[in-house]
Parts: C-alpha cells; structure tokens; sequence
C-alpha cells in the first residue's frame, strides 16, 4: 500500500504540473477568459486539477503528509519539462540542477517516510483549523492593501497556508462516502480553505511578480502541514532516517522553489494576421 500511495502522490504532482501547461495553452489560444473555458486545453486543465486532487487525497490517507505535500509542490518541476516541450520555454543549467534536487528529494522522502499518524483528528483540531482559516481569509484582505512587493509575497503566504489547511482537513477526512461526509467537520474545511485558497491565489497573481507569489504558496503549503503532521499528528519517519527526510524534503522544497517561475508559464506569442 505503501508503494501505491507513493505513486498516487506522484501522480498528482504529474497531473497538476501537465494541468498548469494546458490551462496556459488555452488561455493563449482564447481572445477572453469567458472564451478560454470553452477551450478543450483548458478543460482537460481543469479536470487534471481535479484528478490531482484525488490522486493527492488517496495518497494522503497512507502517507505522512511532509511526503505528500514536497510530492505536490514538485509539480513544478513537471510543469518545467512539459513546458519546454510544447510551449517555447527553454531551461537552463540552474533548471536543470533544481529538477533534479526534486527529484532526489522526493527519491530520499520516500526511502524514509515511515507510517502515517493519526487518521482521526479530535473536535478541537477542527475547530482549530477553521479559526485558522478564518483569520488568514482576514489577514488577507488586510494584506491586499499592501503595495508592490510585499504584498504579493504576503498574498502567496496566505494563500499557501490554505492550501496547507486543506491538505490537514484531507488528511484527517476519515470517509470517503458521501452520506458520511455530510457529518464530517473536515468536509466543510476542504471546501471553505479551497475556495479562500483560490480567491486569494487569483489576487496575488494579479498583483505581481509570479515567482514571487508561488515561491511563498509553496513554502506556505509544505512547512505548515508537514510540521502540524509531525507535531500534532503523529507522522514519522522510518527509525534511522530522520536526517534522510529532513534532507529529502529540504532538496524538494527547496528545488521546487528555484523552479517558482513556471507557477505561471507564460507561451511564446505570435503575431496574428
């Protein structure tokens, strides 16, 4: 089961790093974005999203959550050799090296992830998590009044630390079934954090350097779930290996962050007779 959740967090990474290429295809080939749902590229986009997010959520289920969530910030490095194939975009010696730092990364991460912690979370982790939301969604209109700079980089932040509410609430979704999710507190926070993440994401792209605010979700959507699952969910890493994960994840995040710019691949454009 081990290796299946493995090659499911894997598969999520592939899906939303292909997901970021086709959604860029599609918005290139649109004259509008009203127009550009209509495009197949961004249609199969969006359901590679969708898929990911179920790849990522099965994952979640049998993996600690410092493995998963390095698996999914790698999908930029997927999103980097996709986008040198079809889109124009070439990659240099440092992209290169970053790719392959996730790569190792994420080889190292899976060689010592050990068993997953708690699958439960109690009433007060919830209710924790929703205070959480809550005050970053208010952070975040605050923020948004930032100039420049700062302000994409605070936008980013907010908008990782949701994803990473998310990924906890998956984390500890004990049913998949759907009259059960109907009871469960950990259902109404993937929907809340998701649709806060996405409308604070949307801001910080519009309000600045792309790199800058993908570099910040990114950090924001790793270090926060994989220390909560460390600290408070009981993951672990295989006796022995702690230095090897602490290094693995170091090498993925860390490359994933060096590879920030193709958060928002942009095509070569073409003139139009």
């Amino acid at each position: 089961m081990l290796i299946v959740s493995l090659l499911g967090a894997l598969a999520a990474a592939v899906c939303f790093g292909l997901a970021t290429v086709l959604q860029a295809i599609g918005m290139r080939r649109a004259e509008s974005l009203a127009k550009a749902v209509l495009t197949w590229p961004l249609i199969v986009g969006v359901g590679l999203d969708l898929l990911g997010f179920v790849f990522e959520l099965a994952a979640l289920r049998h993996l600690p959550l410092f493995l998963v969530q390095a698996a999914v910030a790698s999908s930029l490095a997927v999103t980097a050799i996709a986008a040198s194939m079809t889109m124009g975009e070439r990659l240099g010696r440092r992209d290169w090296v970053a790719i392959g730092a996730v790569c190792v990364g994420l080889g190292a991460l899976g060689l010592s992830a050990g068993p997953e912690g708690a699958s439960r979370a109690s009433n007060a982790f919830y209710w924790s998590l929703a205070a959480a939301l809550i005050a970053i969604g208010v952070v975040g209109l605050i923020l948004a009044r930032l100039p420049g700079e700062p302000r994409t980089l605070a936008l980013g932040l907010c908008a990782g630390l949701c994803f990473g509410i998310l990924a906890l609430a998956s984390r500890t979704l004990p049913s998949l079934s759907p009259g059960d999710l109907l009871g469960e507190p950990a259902a109404y926070l993937i929907a809340g954090s998701g649709l806060v993440a996405f409308l604070i994401w949307t801001r910080a792209l519009a309000s600045g350097k792309v790199t800058t605010a993908t570099a910040a979700m990114v950090i924001g959507q790793t270090v926060l779930p994989a220390a909560v699952g460390v600290l408070v969910l009981g993951d672990q890493a295989r006796p022995g290996f702690v230095p090897v994960a602490v290094v693995g994840f170091l090498l993925a995040v860390g490359g994933a962050l060096a590879l920030a710019r193709y958060g928002d691949v942009q095509p070569e454009t073409t003139a139009v007779p």
